[in-house]
């Protein structure tokens, strides 16, 4: 099996952390960052699998990344899970329609779900 790349874009160092480890531990190769304004750079140079993303962010928000990531077609095939405290219907709405494959609100889903949902994201051929 090929090692799937996870860019995990995410300013909660504890959790970023944690995501790190245990997808590490899936066999995934993992790179993190912590502010908005890096994440489309480390997507360019990086190329990873999947992206798991979250909302609030220093320097850019994560909506604005996500627009960005599906208008340029190199990286609009990149499967992007948003991982955000924002629960609204509409936030989840909007990110779904924008392009994102699944929406999990961190205080509504164990990380052991969010891995597992990942994961078989990552592994679906496209």
């Amino acid at each position: 099996m090929k090692i799937s790349k996870i860019l995990i874009v995410e300013d909660e160092k504890v959790l970023s952390s944690a995501l790190s480890v245990k997808f590490e531990n899936e066999g995934f190769e993992v790179k993190v960052v912590e502010s908005g304004d890096l994440a489309l750079p480390a997507v360019e140079t990086w190329k990873p699998n999947i992206i798991l993303l979250d909302l609030l962010l220093p320097k850019k928000g994560g909506k604005e990344i996500l627009k960005e990531l599906k208008a340029d077609p190199e990286l609009k095939t990149i499967p992007v899970v948003i991982l955000s405290n924002l629960d609204s219907d509409d936030d989840i709405k909007i990110c779904l329609s924008l392009g994102a494959v699944d929406y999990f609100v961190k205080a509504n889903h164990p990380i052991k779900e969010i891995i597992e949902k990942v994961k078989n994201i990552a592994l679906k051929p496209r």
